[in-house]
């Protein structure tokens, strides 16, 4: 298992928390740990899995790149695509075909 030790990644999780206005008990559930093991984590009294990054990048909405150091790569369409929800990709498909059809239009 790969483990977080840097205070640095442990302010950037409570600090992007607080900007999207989640309580501590809202990201956990959304991350899939207990609101305790997030308090552990954010205040630096627990290390975590990079299962635990994933799921709390997925939730925060930014890449495990930022939280672990507050750089994004560079933007991804795939990175982003991978993000969507399974149940809502069919409707993204189809709004890639719009615009795909609509930029060979204007060409």
């Amino acid at each position: 298992m790969t483990y977080t030790e840097d205070t640095d990644v442990h302010r950037r999780i409570r600090k992007l928390r607080d900007d999207r206005g989640y309580t501590r008990e809202q990201l956990a559930e959304l991350a899939g740990i207990s609101a305790k093991f997030l308090y552990e984590i954010e205040v630096k009294h627990k290390g975590f899995s990079a299962r635990t990054l994933k799921n709390l990048a997925d939730a925060l909405e930014v890449s495990t790149d930022f939280i672990l150091t507050g750089a994004e790569r560079e933007y991804s369409v795939v990175a982003s695509i991978e993000r969507i929800e399974p149940r809502t990709l069919e409707k993204v498909d189809q709004l890639i075909r719009i615009a795909h059809e609509l930029c060979r239009q204007t060409l």
